[in-house]
């Protein structure tokens, strides 16, 4: 199993997924061997039909199962070449559930309820830019672009660059924190080891702040980005001026958050307003 996991980690690094995409699919892929009790290259597709039975009977959600047919699929398309084997393969629906998003009220007690100044600063950015967790860890100080008044993020999703806006109140905060932290070269936010802010850190401190600010939504660094993204809308933003600030190859992705926006909706005329008397 080890040659085969090496070989996978290798070809997915070689198609460009995440490092925590291939940790994903790796434990998925370790899941399957523990089940089957022997190496991918002895399996057929009635070995994965039923490792597929036993996953959807062990009712994990969606998204979990999706992770596990995707590391399926990889497995033995690219890396073993038999696609014949996960040919069945159809990805389960995910539920079309709303973003969560935060008032500007709620937005302002979750930061000022962040202990240390780092994580204050860290989720300022994400907040005032949109940035993803990954995106916003791995920001260097050479991407602050003060001149022009923008951020390159060159760490996008899928290998893609794009800028975001850097308005003043958010320089003069990355300002205050380069002088108080002084980060090691070349990390805007780096962790006391000296590399990149570890997300799983960032993550629990969120969560933390989130309990201690008495909030009742489950809030995560993505919240921070739903929240941006739909504040801005309600501001009158244009939506493809969104999607680019996003990084969303489609609009129809960013499209959702016209779904959420509570200010747009209460805002709209009802037919009924219009009746006469």
């Amino acid at each position: 199993m080890s040659l085969v996991r090496d070989r996978l980690i290798q070809d997915l690094a070689l198609a460009g997924y995440a490092r925590s995409t291939q940790r994903v699919y790796a434990w998925a892929i370790h899941d399957f061997v523990r089940f089957v009790r022997r190496s991918p290259s002895e399996l057929g597709q009635d070995d994965v039909r039923r490792w597929v039975r036993e996953l959807i009977q062990s009712r994990i959600s969606p998204q979990r199962l999706r992770h596990h047919f995707a590391a399926l699929r990889f497995l033995f398309t690219k890396t073993m070449h038999r696609p014949e084997v996960v040919s069945f393969l159809s990805w389960p629906a995910a539920p079309d559930r709303l973003p969560v998003v935060l008032g500007l009220e709620e937005i302002d007690r979750l930061l000022a309820a962040l202990p240390h100044a780092i994580y204050r600063a860290f989720f300022t950015t994400i907040y005032a830019t949109g940035l993803r967790l990954s995106e916003a860890c791995r920001l260097e100080t050479h991407d602050i672009d003060a001149a022009r008044g923008v951020v390159h993020v060159r760490h996008g999703k899928g290998g893609k660059e794009r800028m975001v806006m850097l308005r003043p109140r958010l320089l003069a905060a990355l300002r205050e924190h380069w002088r108080a932290e002084r980060p090691p070269s070349p990390w805007l936010f780096a962790s006391r080891w000296g590399g990149p802010l570890n997300p799983n850190t960032a993550r629990k401190a969120l969560r933390r702040a989130a309990a201690s600010a008495g909030l009742t939504k489950r809030v995560t660094p993505h919240v921070l980005r739903h929240s941006f993204a739909t504040h801005l809308l309600e501001q009158g933003t244009d939506l493809r001026v969104i999607q680019v600030l996003l990084g969303h190859s489609s609009i129809a992705t960013t499209t959702r958050y016209v779904r959420v926006s509570a200010a747009l909706i209460a805002a709209t005329t009802s037919p009924h307003d219009l009746l006469p008397g």
